[in-house]
């Protein structure tokens, strides 16, 4: 599904992943860090595909938004447990989206 962004400015946050062969609940996190996003102040959407790859872009409001998430208590611990045991390398980037453009079929 594509985020319903609003009109720029606002900020992407891409996470770029490679995961290990251990499950141990990485479902279920997830799952639950998008529940947790989503109330988040400044949370304005997500997209995320796995190919290999793993990645998650998330879309906020401000770069106080993106430092409040990453503070989250539960963030933190699906951070801790993802350096741990969920994933063999990872990068974030955060991204001033200036424009954006689509198309849809009606």
């Amino acid at each position: 599904m594509i985020a319903n962004t609003p009109e720029p400015p606002y900020y992407a946050v891409i996470f770029s992943n490679i995961r290990t062969e251990v499950d141990e609940g990485y479902g279920e996190m997830a799952e639950e860090m998008v529940r947790l996003a989503e109330q988040q102040p400044g949370y304005l959407g997500h997209e995320s595909v796995r190919n290999g790859l793993g990645i998650t872009i998330s879309f906020w409001e401000s770069l106080e938004a993106i430092k409040n998430w990453k503070a989250q208590t539960d963030h933190l611990v699906a951070q801790k447990y993802g350096r741990e045991k969920w994933y063999l390398a990872y990068k974030t980037r955060i991204a001033l989206v200036e424009r954006d453009y689509g198309f849809e079929k009606k």
